[in-house]
C-alpha cells in the first residue's frame, strides 16, 4: 500500500507528520493526560518526548508498516490530532487522537471516515479494524458512525498506562470490503 501524501475532507487536511510538528502536537494534545487516557502511551512530559514519538512514527512509515497522518484544520492549518493505519497483510488497524478542545464536533468522525474509505479502496485490504476501551464511549460512537460494527470483547487486550499496569478489555470493531457478486 502506498497512501497518498495528503487526504482531504470538508474541514480537514490529513498529511504525513514531520519532526518539526512536535511543538504543535505537544501544545495540542501529547501533554494532556485526559487525551492520553485510553491510549497505549502516557502523556508526554517534554517536547523531546513528542519529537521521539514522531521519529518512531516516521521510521515505521518508511518501513511500510504504519501510515500516520497529522490532522490539520482547513480553516487555519492548525495541527489538532493524528490518525494512523497499521498494516498486517489484508488487514489494517486504525488508531487516532484529537485535541480535547475539539472533542464533540464530529472532526474525528470526519478524519476516520476519510482514512477508512481510502484504506478499504486499496486492492489488497479486506478489513479495517480498531479496538476501543469498554469505557471510551465517545470513541465507540466515532467507529459506529463510520459504519464499523462491534464484533465482540477482547479480554485483557490493551494496556493504557494512564489507567494502570494491567491489560484492559476492549471492544473490537471492523468494517470489511464487501465481496463482489
Amino acid at each position: 500500500m502506498t497512501p497518498p501524501a495528503v487526504l482531504r475532507s470538508a474541514r480537514l487536511c490529513l498529511r504525513p507528520p514531520v519532526v518539526a510538528d512536535a511543538p504543535a502536537l505537544f501544545d495540542a494534545y501529547t501533554q494532556d493526560a485526559e487525551v492520553a487516557r485510553y491510549t497505549t502511551w502516557s502523556a508526554h512530559r517534554s517536547l523531546d518526548e513528542t519529537r521521539q514519538f514522531l521519529e518512531r512514527h516516521l521510521e515505521a512509515r518508511a518501513a511500510g508498516t504504519l501510515y500516520s497522518w497529522l490532522i490539520t484544520t482547513v480553516e487555519d492549518g492548525r495541527a489538532v490530532g493524528m490518525i494512523d493505519s497499521r498494516l498486517d497483510g489484508f488487514r489494517a488497524e486504525i488508531g487516532y487522537v484529537l485535541t480535547r478542545a475539539l472533542w464533540g464536533r464530529g472532526l474525528m468522525t470526519e478524519a476516520a471516515e476519510t482514512v477508512v474509505t481510502h484504506v478499504l479502496a486499496e486492492p489488497g485490504i479486506q478489513r479495517v479494524w480498531a479496538t476501543v476501551d469498554l469505557e471510551n464511549v465517545a470513541s465507540q460512537r466515532v467507529l459506529q458512525k463510520i459504519g464499523m460494527e462491534r464484533e465482540g470483547i477482547l479480554r485483557r487486550w490493551l494496556i493504557a498506562p494512564t489507567l494502570g499496569p494491567l491489560p484492559r478489555d476492549v471492544y473490537s470493531f471492523s468494517r470489511v470490503k464487501e465481496a463482489s457478486p
